[in-house]
């Protein structure tokens, strides 16, 4: 019974992660985005590259931001047990794209707070 308490408090530290990442992203705050994201996490944003680290991370965020993208929203969300943490899979869709998650790695850091220690997502199309 243990673990499963344990995994479920995991679990729903992933999903207060994921939810910050979109309140902030929603509120148009690029900071409070890449404060989700561990300080070395990989970013791979298809078709635009790869960004390593907070910094450049926030960076992506403020450029999408600025170019008028806003209000995120998930569909067909799937959460799958790894050992480190939960691996989130889903589709999205914003004001202007469209795209999927292929892969999201959320992780505990030892402030107890669920952090992406990679993102791997692709936009597909415009809106």
């Amino acid at each position: 019974m243990e673990s499963t308490t344990t995994d479920n408090n995991i679990l729903n530290a992933c999903k207060k992660g994921i939810l910050a990442w979109q309140t902030a992203f929603n509120n148009q705050d690029a900071k409070g985005c890449a404060a989700q994201y561990q300080e070395t996490c990989i970013m791979t944003a298809r078709p635009f590259g790869v960004f390593e680290g907070r910094q450049a991370i926030e960076d992506f965020w403020q450029g999408i931001i600025n170019q008028g993208f806003n209000d995120v929203e998930y569909a067909q969300v799937s959460w799958e047990a790894e050992d480190e943490g939960y691996v989130l899979t889903s589709h999205w869709t914003m004001n202007k794209a469209f795209g999927v998650v292929h892969r999201e790695l959320w992780v505990i850091e030892a402030d107890g707070h669920a952090r992406l220690a990679s993102d791997e997502f692709e936009v597909q199309g415009e809106r």
